[in-house]
């Protein structure tokens, strides 16, 4: 079998003004980065501002295994394939970080057949993305810890600053860290930590900004720490939103590329649904809107992180709706919240798969909390029995719900035909009905029970001392108001990740609520969720290599 990226080396690609053109773009509203890769200039994104909208359409998943469960994959492939039965699709999905890449999951590009391409430049440094923003939040970190060093005019308390710096790796070790060591004329020591750049409120606030002024307005109104008198201070007093916007001028600007069947593919954007709102930007999402009849997206890890995060969080900021929302489950999945061990998911097993439908069950019902109408889309890996695979179709189907068994991997858009026929049957059906779980304006606490009660399950909620410290300050700076952003396992529905299937009568823990009020949403953060993750054991980077040519080999 073919890897990824021999397929990606295999696939004839087409200059990206080839690409552009099929949406109705030229050369001249492109930004070029080579031959296949581009960004779309703010001339074009505000020429698209008043065409008409095509319709939306959100995939996600089950509880996964730690690979995945090939959701970005059944995204690419539903836009191949839904261009394929003559309608007009772009595929619009987040920038991979390079801590999976070179950590567990490997890279987030899709997979077989159904691959957003260069992959290894999307895997890698792409346009840049990613490094402008840890620059910027870097930035920011240096300019408050100058502040403070010099003559701290808004007399913030060093011992509550707020805003860590960032890196995109997993690294364990810059967790919790000692700044500023080595004498006077080095700054101020002090207890310090780093976060991965995908978990930065500037990633955020990148992918939920409509545009260049919204982006400097969010900046400016980062809290970056606490004054010794015990207020917020935000980034608007330190006068610094201009240049931190200026670091992200062209980050901003929505990436074009292809897919392996050259569709046109925007990818834009990589928040975590663990730890952020894990989806693409905002501005790439509407643009594609606005460009073809069936923009594909999707939304991180299971449906409880990413689809309750894109309905209650970015489609309110982006107003927009949802048309049909594409579920992915896999048997090997099913498998794992009936029992089985990850070390034998190859082998078959009718029953585990049926134990573990309770997990599928779950995220059905979620769907439906929000008004949506759904498709099941049993992504076929080659270890799938029949039997299995007829054990999950009969159950959904007697659930009264459309689905339909894909082999996007191994045979691209001709792998689910069926699936993008149904899929634009539905969204074709009526208007869109799409809705949040929760009033903006209820106390931050109901707001957090209502999610994990109705979505994850949970019967009640902890908080922590510092947890309810948190709540005070939240409600006596005014930023109760805000919608709610849950750090999360994805392993799980519930907040420990060693819960599989439906679990019952658990408590979620929120050991702390971080304020991001750039973002403009509250962080919970629960369980032992980390916003660094850490490598494993045996890491992806062992793989990787490149040739004296230049070509890249072992990217996943």
């Amino acid at each position: 079998m073919l890897s990824d990226i021999e397929i990606g080396h295999l696939t004839k690609l087409k200059h990206i003004d080839e690409i552009a053109g099929k949406i109705g773009l030229s050369p001249q509203d492109l930004d070029h980065y080579g031959e296949y890769k581009a960004k779309i200039r703010y001339s074009t994104l505000f020429a698209s501002e008043n065409n008409p909208t095509g319709k939306l359409i959100l995939v996600s998943a089950i509880t996964p295994t730690p690979a995945g469960e090939g959701k970005t994959t059944v995204a690419i492939g539903l836009s191949q394939a839904i261009n394929r039965i003559g309608k007009k699709s772009i595929v619009a999905v987040r920038e991979p970080s390079l801590g999976p890449v070179f950590g567990i999951k490997g890279g987030a590009a899709g997979g077989g057949w159904s691959q957003v391409l260069p992959m290894e430049d999307i895997n890698l440094h792409f346009t840049g993305d990613f490094h402008a923003i840890t620059a910027a939040n870097n930035t920011l970190a240096a300019l408050v810890d100058n502040h403070i060093y010099f003559d701290n005019e808004l007399g913030i308390d060093p011992r509550r600053i707020t805003w860590k710096r960032v890196l995109d790796v997993n690294d364990r070790m810059l967790r919790d860290v000692v700044i500023g060591l080595g004498g006077r004329k080095q700054g101020f020591p002090r207890e310090d930590g780093f976060d991965i750049t995908a978990a930065s409120e500037i990633m955020a606030i990148l992918c939920l900004s409509n545009n260049m002024d919204e982006l400097k307005e969010r900046i400016g109104n980062i809290t970056v720490g606490i004054s010794y008198s015990g207020a917020p201070v935000k980034v608007h007093q330190l006068g610094y939103e201009g240049a931190i916007a200026a670091l992200l001028k062209d980050a901003l600007k929505p990436n074009i590329v292809q897919t392996t069947e050259n569709t046109p593919a925007f990818v834009h954007g990589g928040p975590f649904a663990n730890i952020a709102q894990g989806a693409n930007s905002i501005l790439a999402t509407k643009t594609a809107m606005r460009l073809c009849d069936y923009t594909v997206t999707e939304a991180g890890f299971g449906f409880d992180l990413g689809a309750e995060k894109f309905f209650d969080l970015v489609c309110k900021y982006g107003g927009f709706c949802v048309n049909v929302v594409v579920l992915v489950a896999t048997v090997r999945a099913l498998k794992i919240h009936g029992g089985v061990k990850v070390r034998n998911l190859s082998e078959p097993n009718p029953q585990a798969v049926k134990d573990g439908l309770v997990n599928l069950a779950k995220h059905m019902e979620n769907i439906e909390k929000f008004g949506m109408k759904s498709v099941v889309a049993i992504n076929k890996f080659p270890t799938d029995t029949e039997e299995e695979l007829k054990i999950v179709e009969d159950f959904v189907r007697n659930a009264g719900v459309e689905v339909s068994t894909v082999e996007y991997f191994a045979k691209g858009s001709e792998g689910g035909l069926e699936l993008a026929e149904k899929i634009v049957k539905l969204a074709d059906a009526d208007v869109c009905t799409s809705h949040g779980l929760y009033d903006w304006d209820s106390p931050v606490k109901d707001k957090i029970f209502t999610i994990a009660s109705e979505i994850y399950g949970a019967e009640a909620v902890d908080y922590t001392l510092d947890a309810k410290a948190d709540l005070k300050k939240i409600n006596q700076y005014g930023f109760d108001k805000l919608p709610i952003c849950i750090a999360k396992t994805q392993k799980s529905l519930s907040d420990n990740p060693n819960l599989i299937g439906r679990p019952k009568d658990f408590l979620v823990t929120v050991r702390e609520i971080v304020i991001a009020s750039g973002a403009g949403f509250l962080i919970p953060i629960t369980g032992e969720i980390m916003r660094m993750p850490g490598l494993p054991k045996k890491p992806s980077a062992e793989a990787v290599d490149v040739g004296h040519d230049g070509d890249i080999t072992g990217l996943l």
